[in-house]
């Protein structure tokens, strides 16, 4: 051990420093890359964090590595696995290939595991040379936890030779015991129902933690793959690692799920969490980003005491992979193994093959150069793709009766980013990689629910995006260009029209600049002038739901469902199941009419070729704009 760490220092004779080192939510990244933009990145990747985890075995002497779940999923190669190679009998999947190579000593389940179904995860993880646990997951539920068949193991206890500060060997058992959020059941329902039942975690560590300590655990780890949340418990809590905390018998907590970082200033001011000291409930615990961003790890300071060992302190923290700059360029701070790598070379090389094929087809082209404007084939890809999984999500529950309907805005649409920077895949194939251009950001997805008065005033703040006209007179401009084409949401499910001789109602930021004003008229549902007090359902991604935008309706409160899944993930599992996806848009929304009137608006040069199929509008060529843009002229 090296010098430089408190505890090699203070270690004594009848003292021990054990280092437990946490990966969480790798998401099937082992290499350094986006798949879906098809290029290398320095932020990601197993195989950098194991860069960390050598560095980590050098300076110590006792170390153990685990991972906290969401391994086999979250990526186009997790994809490619599961719906094209496939897991038969004696193969290795690539994640847990590459964990072998690392050594890992336990791993739990992680919610996203089950999103190929139970037979795809136990052929996964039967490749495993590390034991797998998940403490609340069961194929059989008993008259109390300790009696259920659950579907892998629900501990571990490991018999380990560690070293005292005197340099003397000793054998120490640390229990390792796993758990994943309950609500499996609702996120992969078709998968589970009728195969599994799962319990509440804080119900089901308070029965197994007492086993453990009855079979010779000196030392219980939590393996929760469970975020940081409130300290109070309510049966069934999604992130009930706080709770968790409390219970006696627990040393420390390995947490994720959250693809946040603890400790960190994130969860300063929440109940019983330390972030100075990396305690929650006062025991050491670590969250270690996502997709291989950071290793969480504790150092824990053992002592022997009447023939057993007890933790006396700790120290928690997670170690990152790379650092972005004021200027927000990344810098990498350690280079990919090379072992790790080769553990998944094949799989890696034969992923990039399939992102670059088609996985589905398109019968009309899917661009953006028109989203501004009109109905638009890129953006109501998006929208179909939300309501249909939202739509799967909501059967059984409270909230499947309401009308449903699907928020999505165009993230390429010119504008800073030139006029190159536009949506464009063609008929035909539509491959992963094509995704990215569809859908710019990880976003997760959401749906909130809103009454029709706050459905009308989120339609007001999208309207923001265009300048008050003057009935009558001809070409003036459209477009405001403080308005970022990322904040024009375009629901579907209702029809619309925007009756622009009137003032915004919201400014760019969505600041209240006219209360009084109303640019949204002719709102309808199902033929039906929308009631204000009517109540919907509308799909959308986690920026939006929680304030991203100032929209209302969508400040966090109005959540009803927060889905596991990135947008991204929704889109390829659509395309995937639709085979041919039709990107006609349906034209839920157009331009009030204002006779004599016309506006100029400037897109890519691209857009000439699809002037045709544009609906709603009349749309003529206006000549060219500025820097390399088109300009076009729409009559109202």
């Amino acid at each position: 051990m090296i010098a430089r760490h408190p505890f090699s220092a203070f270690a004594a004779t009848n003292q021990a420093h054990l280092r437990i080192m946490e990966t969480t939510d790798l998401h099937s990244h082992v290499f350094p890359y986006d798949y879906y933009a098809d290029k290398p990145v320095d932020t990601v990747g197993l195989a950098r964090s194991a860069a960390i985890i050598g560095a980590i075995r050098a300076e110590a002497a006792n170390t153990l590595l685990v991972d906290n779940g969401d391994f086999l999923q979250g990526n186009p190669m997790g994809d490619y696995i599961a719906y094209e190679r496939g897991m038969a009998a004696g193969d290795t999947h690539p994640v847990i290939q590459a964990m072998n190579t690392l050594g890992f000593d336990a791993a739990t389940l992680g919610n996203h595991e089950f999103n190929y179904g139970l037979d795809f995860l136990m052929k996964s993880v039967a490749g495993a040379k590390f034991p797998v646990v998940s403490a609340n997951v069961a194929t059989r539920i008993g008259s109390d936890p300790r009696k259920d068949r659950t579907l892998v193991k629900p501990y571990v206890i490991l018999d380990r030779d560690i070293t005292d500060g005197a340099g003397v060997p000793h054998r120490v058992r640390v229990g390792f015991i796993g758990f994943v959020p309950p609500q499996i059941m609702n996120w992969d329902r078709r998968n589970l129902e009728g195969r599994v039942q799962v319990r509440d975690i804080v119900d089901s560590a308070r029965a197994w933690v007492p086993q453990m300590r009855e079979e010779g655990a000196e030392i219980v780890i939590a393996l929760s793959h469970s975020g940081i949340g409130s300290a109070r418990h309510s049966d069934g809590m999604e992130n009930a690692s706080v709770p968790l905390a409390r219970l006696e018998g627990i040393d420390a907590l390995m947490t994720g799920h959250s693809h946040l970082v603890f400790p960190s200033a994130t969860f300063d001011g929440f109940a019983e969490v330390d972030i100075a000291r990396g305690t929650i409930s006062g025991k050491p615990a670590v969250m270690g980003g996502f997709w291989g961003s950071h290793l969480g790890l504790i150092d824990l300071l053992l002592e022997r005491d009447a023939n057993r060992w007890r933790v006396v302190s700790a120290t928690a923290e997670a170690r990152p992979i790379s650092r972005r700059g004021e200027d927000r360029c990344v810098t990498a701070l350690v280079e990919s193994v090379p072992s790790v790598l080769a553990a998944a070379r094949q799989e890696h090389d034969e992923t990039l093959a399939y992102v670059r094929r088609g996985v589905g087809r398109a019968s009309a082209p899917l661009h953006s150069y028109f989203a501004l404007v009109a109905d638009d084939p890129s953006v109501q890809i998006v929208s179909d793709a939300q309501a249909w999984y939202i739509a799967e999500m909501l059967k059984g529950t409270a909230f499947e009766s309401l009308p449903l309907l699907s928020a999505a805005a165009p993230f390429k649409a010119g504008g800073r980013g030139g006029p190159d920077y536009y949506t464009e895949v063609g008929t035909g194939d539509v491959a992963i990689r094509n995704v990215a251009d569809l859908y710019l950001y990880p976003n997760t997805i959401r749906a909130v629910k809103v009454t029709g008065a706050e459905l009308k005033d989120w339609l007001e703040r999208s309207a923001g995006m265009f300048n008050q006209l003057t009935p009558g007179q001809p070409d003036q401009v459209l477009l405001n260009p403080d308005f970022p084409s990322y904040n024009f949401d375009v629901i579907d499910g209702v029809n619309y029209e925007i009756d622009l001789s009137q003032p915004s109602k919201y400014g760019p930021k969505g600041e209240d600049l006219n209360p009084g004003a109303s640019r949204i008229v002719n709102l309808m549902h199902a033929g039906q002038p929308v009631d204000p007090a009517a109540e919907f359902v509308i799909a959308t991604n986690n920026y939006r739901a929680s304030g991203g935008g100032d929209f209302p309706g969508a400040s966090g409160d109005t959540i009803i469902f927060e889905g596991p899944d990135t947008n991204r993930d929704v889109i390829v599992r659509y395309i995937l199941e639709q085979g041919t996806i039709d990107p006609a848009a349906n034209a839920s929304w157009r331009f009030a009419a204002l006779p004599g009137t016309s506006v100029l608006f400037d897109t890519g040069p691209g857009a000439l070729k699809y002037l045709p199929d544009v609906r709603g509008v009349t749309i003529e060529p206006a000549g060219d704009g500025p820097g390399g843009f088109a300009r076009f002229r729409i009559d109202l």
